[in-house]
């Protein structure tokens, strides 16, 4: 027997649900943030599109990658990259195979996971965050303890999981970090990407997903307490591997376009474009992540942490704070060294060295960085 899912909210467009969201919102959905863009493609958009997406996968990859419409209407790039690796995403959950989106923190998992769902479905909220302590009921379905003890087990009394609730309604799905997950949680998604259906064997039913259904799903192997997938559960995903930033030009371009946006919704000051600031954090965080200076010359050791784009959007997003409060709104070295110190320095003893290492052998003698380094040794001391 199969079970109908009632969906909890009525799924509408973005473009007309985000009359109602209040402006207030300090991180507006994907859907809201760019509901316009979203209504001019959806407009304009006469290519074929699979059942219940709101554009097709054309459409959805000019969303991500950005371009200008027939109308003259600017999308803006929500990821900067390969267009093929946009294109391999999208194409994918057009199938019946699942996405997986995989890479070394900060590069985008969660942000491009989002923006397809927003795209494809309209809704980018029917999310399970993968913890350790994630349970199986986040992924099929918990119940209502107080009508299952009144009632006994009863459609009523079952909670659908967000993943559930996709299934009935033909949407897109998003599961984050799933190899933060315990291994006998992830297998519960095996029956889900195979069949397609999600017993309940409580009630003698199951959910059988509609067209239109599909998961996306991040993961990184580089954090502590991963838990890798069974190779049952990984056939059943198509991966793709985000990588990071080929150039520090593309690097410093998603910095200052991620930064300027959340700054617009902090009140922040603008930052200039081609402010010197930006190109500083991302020049060390590139340097000190691959080893070796940027002119190929000078060998470094790399420090415990990440130094993701996402830890430098955040050092910049940090420094524009403190200029805007503390100082004059002009982002200088001093608002942007506390925080690359505290980015590089997480083993205090073992990465104290290598960073001090770094500023008297590299910053300390590049032509122009004189007050970076001054900032730097001043934060350092």
């Amino acid at each position: 027997m199969t079970v109908s899912v009632e969906p909890t909210s009525v799924h509408t467009p973005a473009g007309e649900r985000e009359a109602s969201r209040p402006s207030e919102v300090l991180r507006p959905h994907a859907e809201h943030a760019f509901a316009a863009e979203l209504a001019a493609l959806a407009a304009q958009d006469d290519r074929p599109r699979p059942e219940r997406w709101l554009m097709s996968p054309w459409a959805v990859a000019t969303y991500l990658l950005g371009g200008t419409l027939p109308d003259g209407t600017v999308i803006t790039p929500k990821y900067v990259g390969p267009r093929r690796i946009v294109e391999v995403a999208v194409t994918t959950l057009a199938t019946d195979r699942a996405l997986l989106l995989l890479g070394v923190p900060g590069t985008a998992k969660t942000w491009v996971s989002e923006h397809l769902a927003a795209a494809v479905s309209g809704d980018s909220t029917l999310l399970v965050q993968g913890t350790a302590g994630t349970p199986e009921e986040a992924i099929r379905y918990g119940w209502n303890y107080a009508q299952l003890l009144a009632h006994g087990p009863s459609r009523d009394a079952l909670v659908p999981s967000p993943v559930m609730r996709a299934m009935a309604e033909g949407m897109t799905a998003r599961v984050e970090e799933l190899t933060r997950v315990p291994a006998d949680v992830q297998d519960s998604l095996i029956t889900i990407l195979s069949e397609k259906t999600l017993p309940i064997p409580e009630l003698g039913q199951e959910v059988q997903a509609v067209r239109g259904f599909n998961l996306i799903a991040t993961a990184n192997d580089r954090d502590r307490g991963v838990n890798e997938l069974s190779s049952a559960l990984r056939r059943r995903f198509n991966t793709v591997v985000l990588p990071l930033p080929e150039s520090a030009d593309a690097e410093v371009e998603i910095v200052s376009r991620r930064v300027d946006q959340i700054g617009r919704s902090l009140d922040l000051p603008a930052v200039p474009e081609g402010v010197d600031e930006i190109r500083r954090v991302v020049t060390v965080f590139r340097e000190l992540r691959g080893g070796i200076t940027a002119d190929g010359r000078t060998k470094l050791k790399s420090p415990s942490g990440t130094l993701s784009t996402a830890e430098a959007i955040s050092v910049v997003t940090n420094g524009l704070a403190l200029a805007a409060h503390f100082g004059d709104g002009v982002l200088r070295a001093g608002d942007v060294a506390a925080g690359i110190l505290g980015a590089v320095v997480r083993d205090p003893a073992a990465d104290r060295v290598i960073w001090q290492e770094y500023l008297e052998a590299v910053v300390r003698e590049r032509d122009g960085w004189k007050d970076f380094y001054r900032a730097c040794r001043e934060v350092s001391a």
